[in-house]
């Protein structure tokens, strides 16, 4: 049996339904920056298997036909990227984003229960600091023992670099952790790490391939809000439709990670 000691949680679109905020942030600062750029629902949904908003600004710079290439790009982006951030975190304060059902309660029956922490994001620090700020109380820093942010690693998900450096920070292995991850680049990283991972949908997710996840939701649902499952371990959705579970609780994250059937197929590269 294998023990639950330690939770890993992506932010943007895991803890929190930020993505279409993100969108809306970069369509203002390309309005700043007077370009006709204008990125859809869809268009951002596909735009999500880029990790990190500097990539997707510099890859859509670049794809652009009628785009005039600006004598240093890297810093052109930068400087778009800065005014997206700041739209980000403004709409943030003015509490355009709250968290998504269950986390709350999941992230306090965690820490009830002595289970370890962290987050592992392709986020910036701030974004990640802003968020938490306006949904949790002053404290909230404690709860996590490391938040490994964009600037950290060099390689970005789906490389498992980020949660490579959370399992060594933190002297855990993978059979004793849990990841919880939106996007397939996201579930990738954590697959590669070795670390079985759950997996919460949304608008710009809910179409991405994530074969080999013990458990595929639409949130991690309340009581009174059931989750809607989409995929999984067959033998634990079996379990969870014969059973009472419409929500996920610590007991079944402790089962997915006690069970080594819902461990991925993946060879633990952080050792």
């Amino acid at each position: 049996m294998k023990e639950l000691t330690t939770v890993i949680f992506d932010m943007d679109g895991t803890l929190a339904d930020t993505e279409e905020v993100h969108r809306q942030a970069f369509n203002l600062a390309f309005d700043d920056f007077n370009l006709d750029w204008h990125w859809s629902r869809k268009e951002y949904a596909d735009l999500l298997v880029i990790s990190g908003g500097r990539e997707r600004i510099r890859q859509y710079a670049l794809d652009c036909t009628d785009f005039k290439m600006p004598p240093d790009l890297d810093d052109y982006v930068a400087g778009i990227h800065k005014l997206k951030t700041n739209h980000y975190a403004r709409m943030l304060v003015e509490g355009h984003v709250t968290l998504r059902p269950g986390v709350r309660r999941l992230l306090e029956e965690c820490r009830d229960a002595g289970i370890r922490m962290s987050i592992a994001t392709s986020s910036q620090l701030s974004n990640v600091t802003t968020l938490l700020d306006n949904n949790l109380p002053a404290n909230w820093p404690s709860w996590f023992e490391i938040i490994a942010s964009c600037d950290i690693v060099e390689a970005k998900k789906p490389a498992p670099d980020v949660y490579c450096y959370v399992m060594n920070k933190m002297k855990v292995s993978a059979e004793n952790c849990l990841a919880l991850e939106d996007t397939r680049n996201g579930f990738l990283s954590a697959q590669a790490a070795g670390i079985p991972t759950i997996i919460t949908t949304h608008y710009f997710t809910r179409n991405n391939d994530f074969e080999g996840a013990p458990l595929i939701v639409d949130s991690l649902g309340e009581p009174d809000k059931p989750f809607q499952v989409s995929g999984g371990d067959p033998d634990l959705l079996e379990q969870i439709e014969a059973g009472d579970t419409n929500y996920v609780d610590l007991d079944l994250f402790r089962q997915i990670v006690a069970d080594t059937h819902f461990q991925p197929d993946a060879i633990d590269q952080c050792a």
